[in-house]
């Protein structure tokens, strides 16, 4: 079988840094990847390796068998990019950023005018075309970035990040759009922090974490592993936080974490949360909160690597405002 991505103990040092430090990553056609990991994990790192920006240091990439350092030109020529920020020409409309793209790629000028008639019409930006793109909203440069990304119809496609700054609305509006795009059969590898969209979005998901890959697997495994679900309880009366942490770590059999008046633990066993209710009861304990959910990102980085997601270092921007690297 041919990949759309192949890696293969990708390393990249910055100095004395590891941003990555063996990382093998393997994607089928047509599948769409999440990549997990906060600021610094090395998730840009490799998608800027196998976009071809970078050079790694060690191992190897390969996209659609292609070698992204040997074979850098046809990798291109099968590839978008859609980074953490909307790249747009601001002083330009929806409908001459989405031709000059295409006319980049040799299109001609009718064959462009039509393919961004066709994408403005499928991002839900028909309206807003005529518009300097300076006047949109930031859900709507991000749906012309991501439109652009796609005139020459790549055969996979890159999101690092794509929704970093986005206001929950535009943000779901997003992943409706990324959908459509898997649904057409294009490949994605998608970066990002959050969890939810991982989950939302992703057939399967790999975990970096301080630049290898710690985890992969499909969001409820992953959720699994941090206890598949966390018990919040607050008591009404902050004296009673003792008794709350006591009972939690007494019924669920873990030490549990006890921040801002609250005290939180994984649950992997529902049926235990009415003994709390009931022991708490009994102690006279009165919850002003008392909730069953979905891990949420930190935990789960907390349960695979002993760490929170915030106590890692932001990951230098490997390339900002460089040429690409490419063979001689």
């Amino acid at each position: 079988m041919t990949y759309a991505i192949q890696a293969d103990g990708l390393v990249k040092h910055y100095g004395q840094t590891k941003a990555l430090d063996g990382v093998d990553l393997e994607v089928s056609p047509g599948s769409l990847v999440g990549v997990l990991g906060p600021n610094g994990a090395g998730k840009t790192t490799a998608v800027r390796i196998l976009a071809t920006l970078l050079r790694p240091d060690g191992g190897r990439a390969r996209v659609h068998g292609f070698d992204v350092v040997r074979q850098a030109h046809q990798v291109r020529s099968l590839i978008a990019l859609t980074g953490q920020y909307a790249a747009v020409d601001e002083a330009l409309t929806g409908v001459e950023n989405l031709m000059m793209i295409g006319r980049l790629l040799d299109m001609p000028r009718a064959g462009a005018r039509r393919r961004a008639a066709e994408l403005l019409d499928r991002f839900d930006l028909t309206d807003a075309g005529g518009r300097a793109a300076k006047t949109y909203s930031g859900g709507m440069r991000r749906r012309l970035d991501l439109a652009a990304s796609i005139v020459g119809r790549p055969r996979v496609l890159f999101l690092d990040e794509p929704t970093t700054g986005l206001d929950p609305r535009s943000r779901t509006e997003l992943w409706g759009v990324v959908r459509g795009l898997q649904s057409d059969g294009t490949t994605v590898l998608l970066t990002t922090q959050y969890l939810e969209e991982a989950d939302q979005l992703a057939d399967e998901i790999v975990v970096f974490d301080q630049g290898k890959v710690i985890a992969r697997g499909t969001s409820g495994e992953l959720k699994a592993a941090a206890g598949g679900q966390v018990l919040d309880v607050r008591p009404v009366e902050a004296a009673h936080l003792g008794r709350v942490e006591r009972v939690v770590g007494e019924v669920l059999g873990v030490a549990p974490d006890t921040v801002g008046g609250q005290v939180t633990a994984a649950v992997h066993d529902p049926s235990m949360v009415p003994v709390i209710v009931r022991r708490l009861d009994d102690l006279g304990v009165v919850a002003s909160e008392l909730s069953l959910r979905k891990a949420s990102l930190d935990e789960v980085f907390l349960a695979l690597t002993g760490h929170r997601a915030e106590d890692v270092a932001p990951e230098r921007d490997a390339g900002a405002g460089a040429r690409p690297e490419v063979p001689a």
